[in-house]
């Protein structure tokens, strides 16, 4: 440092040169951790979605075991708590049901998964609607 430059006694910090290279730092990781983190979120987003439709199926397997019959209507498995932004489309068919789970920040185009067990249950990422009309919906 020249004699124009020379802190006081004192006089203790960082230049402004200093604060700038910190800053430049920390917004390159910035830049480096929050794309990661919002593939994260779309992940947790499918897989409590996935979680949903796995439980919707328990219920109507229960509800079928229960009463003889697969329900027909959302009364039957009203009690179920999903997760928010889930929903669940219902397409019963015979013996057979159908369930598209949509949430609107998971992974993909479609952001559906379908369950149907007529395939055995989850289907390939390429299906995303059921045969037949849907017979009743959760929220």
């Amino acid at each position: 440092m020249g004699p124009s430059q020379r802190r006081a006694p004192g006089d203790e910090g960082f230049t402004l040169v200093e604060l700038l290279v910190v800053i430049i730092i920390i917004g390159i990781l910035a830049a480096i951790a929050i794309p990661a983190l919002v593939g994260q979120r779309k992940k947790a987003a499918d897989a409590s979605l996935k979680s949903d439709l796995r439980t919707v199926a328990t219920a109507l397997e229960a509800s079928r075991t229960q009463e003889g019959a697969l329900p027909t209507v959302a009364s039957a498995v009203d009690d179920l708590r999903m997760s928010p932004g889930n929903t669940v489309a219902v397409s019963v068919t015979g013996e057979d049901f159908c369930l598209v789970g949509d949430h609107p920040g998971g992974i993909g185009a479609s952001h559906a998964w379908v369950y149907d067990t007529s395939a055995g249950g989850f289907a390939d990422a390429s299906v995303v609607s059921c045969a037949g009309a849907v017979t009743f919906a959760l929220p």
